[in-house]
């Protein structure tokens, strides 16, 4: 049995869990490498991974041997197949931050369960330490992203829409082996004082702010990255918000080490940004891995502390509604003594 599913089946024992249903596509191919439609059944003996006929072929040709997973059509079966599979499980977990009520009715409907149990996100919370081929398709995905960038500095233009720089991103990753992370985000002028606005036709102009906020995903695994270049010039006024991000950017970097608090962290950027009179319009970052945004968050709020191979986005921002926005993010690896950032583009003023 692989290495995941032999941890989870280990974990779920000391839960007294005797089987899971598992139902999220990227929880899926964690654990089985599995990139198709489906659903995996862990039960007391063996591991099933019931699928639609037009996908078996491709899940029988991604499994190998040591996966242990008996792969099962889902046309071939009945109802009184699916009412087996847990016959002599007393408890049978489920993902609850997945599943909707509708799902979860139907799952009870369908499978018969004595007892379904919430698991409370133990394979998400596996997620959030990458192992070292995890941290390997993540710099490949930093690096495209990074080489992306620079290409960037050198292709834009005035006149250019935000949307043709946006549709040349997506052209850039496919050709270098990856595809979007996330619908990037390009915003100028005006339009960058919206943290997560759509790219429009709107047509960059001089003077202008530009935010781009984008990353590639390679082999599963994605890249986090904004920049805030400017077309021409820099105001002052602007400058000085570029600065302050910037800084408390590196004091989230500096800050950030295995066992350290995220609470205590976000407690001194978020109070430095109040005191130069702006209020946080989000948090100051997330965990980056096969999803662009998953736990742990980057905010007071947070009870969790930063473990060795975590990665994290990291990413303050300032908004001035109506005029500009102002934000610089990165991806990190939280490391034993500190940080790696494997975003490596240039934080210096890009003025094209």
């Amino acid at each position: 049995m692989n290495d995941r599913l032999r941890w989870i089946r280990n974990n779920l024992k000391t839960q007294n869990i005797q089987g899971m249903i598992i139902q999220n596509p990227v929880n899926i191919h964690y654990l089985s490498n599995i990139d198709a439609e489906g659903v995996l059944l862990l039960t007391l003996k063996e591991n099933f991974y019931i699928t639609d006929e037009r996908y078996l072929e491709k899940v029988q040709r991604t499994l190998m041997v040591d996966d242990e997973i008996v792969v099962l059509s889902s046309r071939n079966l009945i109802q009184e197949d699916y009412e087996n599979f847990f016959m002599f499980c007393e408890n049978v977990g489920f993902e609850e931050h997945y599943v909707t009520y509708a799902k979860y009715k139907e799952i009870m409907h369908k499978y018969k369960v004595h007892s379904l149990v919430e698991t409370e996100g133990i394979i998400e919370k596996q997620r959030q330490i990458k192992d070292f081929n995890e941290i390997k398709n993540l710099r490949k995905a930093c690096q495209i992203t990074d080489d992306c960038f620079t290409y960037l500095l050198k292709y834009i233009k005035k006149g250019m829409t935000e949307k043709q720089i946006a549709d040349e991103i997506e052209k850039y990753f496919k050709a270098s082996g990856g595809v979007l992370a996330f619908d990037t985000i390009v915003a100028s002028g005006e339009n960058s004082s919206m943290p997560h606005a759509t790219p429009t036709d709107r047509k960059i102009i001089s003077g202008d702010v530009i935010t781009i906020d984008m990353g590639c995903s390679y082999n599963g695994y994605c890249a986090d990255m904004t920049r805030t270049i400017f077309v021409d010039k820099i105001e002052e006024r602007v400058k000085a918000s570029y600065d302050l991000v910037l800084e408390n950017q590196n004091t989230v970097i500096e800050e950030m080490k295995d066992g350290a608090q995220i609470k205590i962290i976000a407690r001194i950027v978020e109070g430095n940004l109040k005191m130069h009179g702006h209020d946080p319009m989000h948090a100051l970052g997330h965990g980056v891995g096969m999803n662009v945004h998953e736990d742990p968050i980057l905010s007071q709020k947070s009870d969790k502390v930063l473990k060795e191979n975590m990665v994290i986005a990291v990413e303050p921002g300032i908004y001035i509604p109506g005029k500009y926005g102002i934000r610089i993010e990165d991806t990190v690896l939280i490391t034993r003594e500190g940080t790696e950032i494997l975003t490596k583009s240039t934080k210096e003023y890009c003025v094209i």
